[in-house]
């Protein structure tokens, strides 16, 4: 076997993705990625190409969630599959379409895993985005809670076609593992933060950085944030690749973030930039 064995990683130009990436390949995996068609050659792709040990364990395959059939041969092989790919343009996609994109193409993965003779496992990246959004207050959220469908299409809060992508998603995925016989864990991260391998800003990074960049129209986000740093989340990951008996769902969440702390530790961090005062 090669190494801890290959496994492939979906979305792998992605914030999480490549860094998901470079842990896999720090704990001695060889890795197959997705990344989305390119047919002028534009990308640069030199951020993962250049990862310690890429030469030699990094694979990267075209594939699109739109042409779910074209992750088949990146899955090929693999003992484990790591599902984060999921589109971000909620902003341009109407809600049912961008649905439907997630939800077939994470099902066309799945079925590709259960026809492989080596998959054992998938870890599926869902989204806090897919429990706490039920227009309640509650206080503390664990892994029974999920997001409101029905509240979120008729409140349409920030980002809730992603939210509803994700929640209907991760329930569908969920089933079908139930259904197929086919192992199957998600783990659900909040605002994901930390130095990013990617070329472009990633949004979450954006946002909680909104104090610094003075971008006003993030600053409601800040009053509370949930927050997770990215090296964690990677890790969750593999830990749930290699548990010997994980099941469900797994919140990876550090705990809320006050925006008087976010303030505090940006003054004292770039004392160079002006923060303006909480009030």
């Amino acid at each position: 076997m090669e190494g801890k064995g290959r496994v492939c990683v979906t979305g792998g130009t992605g914030f999480l993705g490549s860094w998901i990436i470079k842990t896999l390949l720090e704990h001695g995996y060889f890795v197959n990625t997705t990344v989305r068609s390119d047919p002028e050659c534009k990308r640069d792709l030199s951020f993962l190409t250049n990862l310690p040990g890429a030469s030699q364990k990094l694979q990267i395959f075209r594939a699109d969630l739109r042409n779910p059939d074209s992750f088949c041969a990146a899955i090929e092989g693999c003992i484990g599959v790591f599902h984060v790919a999921s589109p971000m343009n909620f902003q341009e996609e109407p809600e049912e379409v961008l649905t439907k994109i997630n939800i077939d193409g994470a099902i066309s993965i799945l079925r590709a895993c259960l026809n492989s003779s080596t998959v054992k496992r998938v870890v599926y990246t869902s989204s806090a985005a897919a429990v706490s959004l039920n227009g309640k207050d509650d206080d503390v959220m664990d892994e029974s809670f999920w997001s409101d469908v029905d509240f979120l299409r008729a409140s349409k809060t920030y980002g809730w076609s992603y939210a509803i992508s994700k929640t209907l998603t991760e329930k569908a995925v969920l089933e079908f593992g139930e259904l197929n016989g086919l192992d199957v864990v998600t783990l659900l991260p909040t605002y994901v933060v930390g130095p990013f391998l990617c070329p472009k800003l990633p949004m979450s990074v954006g946002v909680s950085l909104a104090l610094l960049f003075g971008n006003k129209d993030y600053y409601r986000f800040l009053f509370r944030m949930n927050l997770v740093h990215v090296e964690d989340v990677a890790r969750a990951h593999i830990y749930l690749l290699e548990h010997p008996i994980p099941k469900g769902r797994y919140i990876c969440s550090t705990g809320p973030t006050h925006i008087e702390e976010m303030h505090q530790l940006l003054s004292v961090k770039y004392p160079e930039y002006q923060i303006p005062t909480l009030e």
